[in-house]
Order: C-alpha cells, then structure tokens, then sequence
C-alpha cells in the first residue's frame, strides 16, 4: 500500500459488503483498507500483501489481478474472483463477499459440517477491549458473521489505562453503567431486525474490563499481589442488565485466568491452538494492558505487563487511531537523494493529521536505521523533533513512551522464557494478537526490540480474543492444560530485566 493522493478524486465509489449487505461509500481510486477497516475487517499482515488474510470475492464490478493476488492466490481462487482486499482500489462501483466473515463452526478440533440448532438462533460475540469495542452477530447455525459492530470505550474519559480505570472506580466513579449502557446499546444496532432470535451473548476482555462490567470489587487488582477473589464467569440476563434483547437471553462475561490476564487471553489461547500441539507456541497480545501466553497440550504459562496506551498512540503528542489522515506505515526512500528521507503512508490517501501505533513504531525503526535516533532512545540534533511529513513530527517524549511500552512487552516475554527454560528461537511460533498487532510491521517490531525473535517465526494473528469468544459461542470450551499465572510485578528480576528492555538495540 503507498500513498498516491493523485489517484483519488472527489468522485465517491459505493460498496456494498457481503454478508452484512453494509454500504460504504470511497473516493474513486482509493485503497480499500480503511473503509474495510471502519466495518470491523481484519488485515492480518498489516496490508503489505503478505497473507490471504484479507480476502474479498468480487460478486459484481472487476478488481484487476495484482502481483500480490497472483503470488498469494490460486488460479482457482483468481478466477472465482477472489482478490486480497489491502492490494485493491475502487475505481468502480463493487459489491464484495468478504472471506472471513464467514467461519466454520469447531468443536473441539473437529469440523462439524451440520449442528442441529434453529435457523432463529443467533449469538452474539463481544470482545471488550481497554479501548475498543468489537462485536459480532452469529448463526448459530452455520457460524457465519451476521453483523459487525465496532466502538470506542466509553471509559476512556476515566483514563487510557486499566491503571487509570481502577484509580477512577476506588474514587467513586461509576465505571459499570457507561460501559452496560454503551452495550446494550451496541448489541440492539447490531441485532437489528433480529432482536427476537438472539439467545445468547459471551463477552471477552481483560480481568479490569471483567470486574467493572460486573460491577466487582476491583480493590484487589490495585496493588501487589494483583489477584482477585473474583475470576469466574459471570452470568446475567438481558433484563438485568436493561438490553432490548430477549429477557431469558443469557449474557455471560467468561472467565479469566488470573491477575490481570482476562477471558480474552482465554479466548485466544482457544482461536490460535496452542493447547494443541506438542510445540511451544506464543500469544503476544499488543495493547494497552500487554498479555504473553507461551506453552503447549502440557502446560501454559501467561502474564501480563503494563505496557501503557503507546501502542494505540495515546500518550504520543500527534496520536491518533487507525483512521483515515493516520500515518499506519513509514519507510525509508531507498531512491532518496537525501539520506534518512521518510516515506509515510496515510490511511485514506488524505494528507496525513497524525500518527498511530503502527506508524509510531515504524517512524521509530527508520529513524534508527538512519541513524536521527540514537539506542538510548535520544533523538539527535538540538531541537528534540524527529520530522516524518508536514506537520507531523515525533518528540523526545513519544520516543520515550514507546522504550515504557516496549521494554514491558520484551521483559515480560523474556522472564516467562526463562521459566520455561528455553529461548525464542526454540518456539514453533508466536501470534501477534489484537488491533495493534494485527498491523504492526514484524522487521519495525524486531529493529526496535519489542520483540526478539527470528522473524520466521512470528505471524499477525488478528483479533483471536473476538474469534475465540465465536468458537467458545459455538462450542464447549474445550479442554486446557493447566495455565499458570506469573504475576511479573511481584518477580524481584523484572524491574531489572524491564530497565535493560528500555533501550533499543544497536544496529548490527
């Protein structure tokens, strides 16, 4: 994906998505990825084309084949009209069948073609992030996506951070209505028309997310040991909780494994497998409260680390969301006559307003490619400024709040390593999970330390605590191996290990 501001006019292009029968509107030569993106469509390798992740079927109107599609797609799947939708420009009208709103339903590790369920049942799916809000309506019957709908936390105005949240809620502020009100608002718009079939709900989110929905005691997770009395599935109904939803409809919020990894750690241990095999294999969940799950069908330990809202570009003095006018990528010119010369790319094709977490990251790797920012994180020159395109710049305080961000992710996985008694070059694999780590740029990640890994072995995963909440919708949770909890903050060696994550790495 590059930025080509020319190849957009004024002249709006209608879509319409398939099987949400949604519409959008783009200006005509403009990518896909952000109009796709807004309606809760995943884009596993970020948009770089690296992946068949980002499937679309073209059911009316032409997509040409680019070089990306033929060297990720098959003849068949070309010539059925398949295309990868981050590669894609709307130069006309298109109605688009999206892949992977389409899921088969899994019990266990077996493929159920036909469960017996009414054509009426439907589910919906909700992973309640720090952040944002993504949920989905379910056939129960065939598994299919009926509905998406995505939203920012109300909460936000308590704080970016689960920190911030339980600070506000020992205060006295009432954290658990806004987010039920918010909800059940969601859940109506998106079971629109449907409100009568709907038969049940499962929610995901981290321990904080957890107990404020439930409205449970959140004392304990304020201070060392962070362990709460309180992790079990909570159960309500739709009449409790005041949603226009059936009255018997049940609402669960899963369970969580402990301290603050919550039910959607849970869940993605479920979507990414590793409880099945016999080969070590990592969850890094990269958001605002940073989870690890590493192990196997044996054993799996997890923790979770305070990474702050870098990721998600809060804190950054020119951050923004993943929207259209955010700078999602930045390279350096390899053609460039000035050495160190940025190449961004905006979302939208717009003129760039801001930078999210992805950008960020990136804009950080080329500035120590180029040598404009130093492994102690110091931006160099007097003037504390790294440029990236008008008007937005980086100062020595986002430099600074990513190293926080980034060593707590880098210790954390480095200790939890150490107690499995084996190193990162010995996993089979490790799932980049969650918004941020779903468009991260895996050689951006490596150069700046946030992870150490070889890079063969590290895949975006998506939203695996959403995918997972579908197939525990769908089927019985299946059996796990026993998930030990690390609590990081009461190990005397990860202050230590977290100072030493700090910096950068030096070029090698």
């Amino acid at each position: 994906m590059t930025l080509d501001q020319s190849s957009a006019s004024s002249s709006p292009v209608r879509i319409r998505l398939e099987p949400l029968s949604v519409e959008l509107e783009l200006p005509r030569g403009g990518s896909l990825v952000s109009g796709l993106a807004a309606h809760g469509f995943e884009f596993p390798c970020g948009g770089m084309g690296e992946c068949s992740g980002c499937q679309v079927r073209v059911l009316s109107g032409s997509l040409p084949v680019t070089e990306a599609d033929a060297a990720t797609l098959t003849p068949d799947q070309l010539a059925q009209g398949w295309r990868l939708a981050c590669q894609a420009r709307a130069d006309e009208p298109l109605v688009l069948e999206c892949g992977q709103w389409h899921m088969q339903i899994l019990t266990d590790i077996e493929v159920s073609s036909a469960q017996p369920s009414s054509k009426t049942n439907k589910k919906i799916a909700i992973d309640l992030g720090t952040t944002t809000i993504a949920a989905q309506l379910i056939d129960a019957a065939s598994g299919d996506v009926l509905g998406v709908e995505t939203m920012l936390n109300p909460q936000a105005a308590f704080g970016s951070d689960v920190m911030s949240r339980i600070r506000a809620a020992l205060d006295g502020q009432d954290l658990t209505t806004p987010i039920r009100v918010a909800l059940g608002q969601l859940v109506t718009r998106l079971a629109c028309g449907r409100v009568s079939q709907v038969t049940e709900v499962l929610l995901v989110g981290n321990t904080v997310m957890h107990h404020l929905f439930c409205s449970l005691d959140v004392k304990p997770l304020s201070h060392v040991p962070f362990q709460s009395p309180h992790l079990a599935e909570q159960r309500f109904t739709a009449r409790e909780l005041g949603w226009d939803l059936p009255s018997d409809c049940i609402v669960r919020f899963a369970r969580c494994i402990g301290g603050f990894v919550g039910s959607d750690i849970l869940a993605g241990i479920v979507a990414s497998g590793i409880a099945l095999g016999d080969d070590l294999t990592a969850l890094v969940d990269l958001g605002t409260n940073g989870e690890i799950a590493i192990g196997n069908r044996s054993g799996i330990v997890c923790a979770s680390t305070a990474a702050g809202p870098a990721f998600e570009a809060g804190a950054i003095r020119m951050g923004m969301r993943a929207v259209t006018g955010a700078i999602a990528y930045v390279s350096l010119a390899e053609d460039a006559l000035v050495e160190g010369t940025l190449r961004p790319t905006v979302l939208g094709d717009v003129a760039p307003r801001g930078i999210c977490g992805s950008g960020l990251v990136d804009a950080v790797a080329a500035g120590l490619r180029s040598a404009a920012i130093l492994a102690n994180g110091r931006i160099v020159g007097d003037s504390k400024i790294f440029p990236i395109a008008p008007p937005v710049v980086l100062y020595q305080s986002d430099i600074r709040e990513l190293q926080l961000a980034k060593g707590a992710i880098a210790a954390g996985f480095r200790l939890l390593l150490k107690r499995l008694g084996t190193q990162a070059s010995s996993l089979h694999a490790i799932h980049l999970a969650g918004a941020f780590g779903n468009y991260v740029q895996i050689e951006s990640a490596l150069r700046i330390g946030l992870l150490e890994a070889p890079h063969a072995l590290i895949h975006a995963a998506g939203n695996t605590a959403l995918r997972g909440a579908k197939m525990l919708l769908l089927a019985d949770e299946p059996p796990l191996p026993p998930i030990e909890h690390v609590s990081l903050a009461a190990d005397p060696a990860f202050q230590d290990e977290f100072a030493r994550c700090m910096t950068f790495p030096e070029p090698v």
